[in-house]
């Protein structure tokens, strides 16, 4: 009997893009089955060829979650022209998608996954996934410093032109000069303009969690395949938000 599948889910279940750019692809007339040019709606099946602006898409594998220790000075990005970019460095299948990345001057816990719609879901800023880091910074770390950073930080936005005021948050000092943060957002090097806010600045900064899985006591540069009972957990986590 053949399985029919939505074709936007088909091209987000290989990794290829979220389902939702996949709509976006088959929109501009760019997704083709069988070498015809696909619209909205159509089904395939795992026989069938579809291609996305001339890629290949692969036929549906079963979607897993890796987790990376990426170390500092190397960037997340597939662009073959950087030689930091991480899958040019590590052996990361290409096919594997970043889910919140690291700053090439940050370490830390980074996930990976084949599947679109799990990446997709936990990006989302609006579903307020925690992500937890280690900072250490140049100076001592006081106890206004760490109210103030806690109640939320007013920062400018560069993608959109505008001052935003972080998400209150939860701050702990660790050592006279380092502290944990746990974030709900993710705006581009949120922590390290945190703390420029409040003329402190980081010196180290990794991430040890994202939702339930720990970095633990891993070293950079291993990369895992988490377990069945972490991915469970992480889904269970995703459903919750919906």
């Amino acid at each position: 009997m053949k399985e029919w599948i939505r074709l936007n889910k088909y091209i987000s279940a290989s990794g290829f893009c979220s389902r939702r750019k996949a709509d976006e692809w088959i929109a501009d007339g760019k997704v083709t089955v069988n070498g015809e040019t696909a619209d909205m709606g159509w089904r395939v099946e795992t026989t069938d060829e579809v291609r996305v602006d001339g890629h290949l898409i692969e036929p549906k594998r079963e979607a897993y979650v890796v987790g990376f220790y990426k170390p500092r000075g190397y960037a997340c990005t597939a662009y073959r022209g950087d030689t930091t970019g991480i899958y040019r460095n590590f052996d990361l299948e290409p096919s594997l998608k970043y889910i919140g990345r690291l700053d090439k001057d940050s370490e830390g816990l980074l996930l990976l996954t084949n599947d679109g719609d799990l990446c997709n879901n936990v990006a989302k800023a609006r579903n307020q996934h925690e992500k937890e880091y280690i900072v250490q910074v140049n100076r001592p770390v006081t106890e206004d410093f760490l109210k103030r950073m806690s109640e939320g930080v007013r920062i400018f936005d560069g993608n959109k032109q505008v001052y935003r005021v972080t998400n209150p948050c939860k701050v702990n000092k660790l050592t006279d000069r380092s502290f944990s943060i746990v974030l709900t957002q993710g705006m581009n090097r949120q922590i390290r303009r945190m703390c420029e806010h409040f003329d402190y600045r980081v010196v180290k900064l990794k991430r040890i969690r994202v939702m339930n899985v720990l970095l633990g006591d891993r070293k950079p540069g291993d990369i895992w395949e988490l377990s069945s009972e972490e991915l469970s957990k992480l889904r269970d986590m995703l459903e919750s938000k919906k």
